[in-house]
């Protein structure tokens, strides 16, 4: 099995974002294919081809042993990260220490403005590179302890699904890893592309990254019979229109307090900021498809007014709704 043998060659690095993926001996296949997946499926098929230029790499390329029972070829070294626009580190091993040349990779790729992603224990290797001193990372909730104590002047989160500090991105384990490069997708290319993508992959188009990592009950096991997804849905196609929680408790036929307590089984959230959630979501994809008065989007969303899109955008995603739409549009 050959990784990253023939991407590197298959675009002008002048034209698409290049992802350049650093694996290592003993990587786990599965983490490695989360991003190759994402990054290198996008656009596939279309007629414009792949916004990305994804590019597998190691510190020493040729042969990487795998705990899978097979081996892969990696083809290319670490002078792809100097022209990657995004820098991956898939995973990583606890007890593994950082190897000089990957951590300078690191640190030239941050200096010229890539942005730096750490995927599930991707973590450790960020860490261990000095990049996120004093700053929040994310990792997966089992490791984030071990992690906190190995280098205190980083603030480890073991409570969301994914960190994204703008140029320093950290997911928790392997599916928060699929939905932080879904956001990235997203982040770059808007909402309705990020959808597609989800939908071609079978995956949620859009999961929070303040989602908890850890849910009791994630999945029913008769989702077709599921009271709460049942309520989801009624909620999503009625994000225009105001949602009491006991009429929406009644959509399940549940009291409000077993409601309550079910969806944030269900969800690791509360109703009412699951449903903020997606109301947010939704006036962000109104603002990249449509040019709608501010007002008109929070009215559509459920938000009520121009005032309150532009506090809720803000508090969830970082910045303004104008700013947000301007850049999607340069995009």
């Amino acid at each position: 099995m050959t990784a990253g043998s023939g991407e590197a060659d298959a675009a002008d690095s002048d034209a698409v974002h290049t992802v350049a993926i650093v694996v290592y001996d003993g990587i786990s296949p599965f983490h490695l294919a989360v991003p190759t997946l994402v990054f290198g499926r996008i656009g596939a098929g279309g007629p414009a081809g792949s916004p990305y230029r994804v590019v597998v790499c190691a510190e020493r390329p040729g042969i990487i042993a795998t705990p899978a029972g097979f081996d892969i070829v990696v083809a290319h070294g670490l002078e792809a990260t100097a022209i990657a626009d995004t820098l991956v580190i898939p995973s990583w091993e606890r007890d593994l220490p950082l190897p000089e040349p990957i951590r300078d990779a690191l640190h030239r790729a941050h200096a010229r403005g890539a942005r730096i992603v750490g995927l599930c224990l991707g973590a450790w290797a960020v860490a261990a590179s000095g990049l996120a001193d004093g700053r929040e990372i994310t990792t997966h909730w089992s490791a984030a302890v071990e992690l906190a104590r190995a280098y205190p002047a980083i603030r480890v989160r073991a409570d969301t699904l994914w960190s994204d500090d703008g140029d320093l991105i950290t997911s928790a384990g392997t599916a928060a890893a699929l939905d932080c490069c879904l956001h990235l997708v997203r982040t770059d290319h808007g909402s309705r592309v990020a959808a597609e993508l989800a939908r071609r992959l079978v995956l949620a188009p859009h999961r929070s990254g303040s989602q908890a990592q850890y849910i009791p009950v994630a999945v029913p096991e008769a989702a077709d019979q599921d009271p709460i997804e049942h309520a989801m849905v009624w909620a999503r196609t009625h994000l225009d229109q105001p949602v009491d929680l006991n009429g929406w408790a009644r959509t399940a036929l549940m009291s409000r307090r077993t409601f309550t307590r079910r969806f944030r089984d269900r969800t690791g959230t509360s109703p009412q900021q699951w449903l903020l959630q997606q109301r947010v979501d939704h006036a962000r994809l109104l603002l990249e498809s449509t040019d709608d008065t501010m007002d008109r989007i929070a009215a559509d969303s459920g938000l009520g007014t121009g005032v309150n899109l532009r506090h809720h955008f803000h508090r969830l995603l970082g910045t303004t709704p104008a700013a947000h739409r301007a850049l999607f549009r340069r995009a």
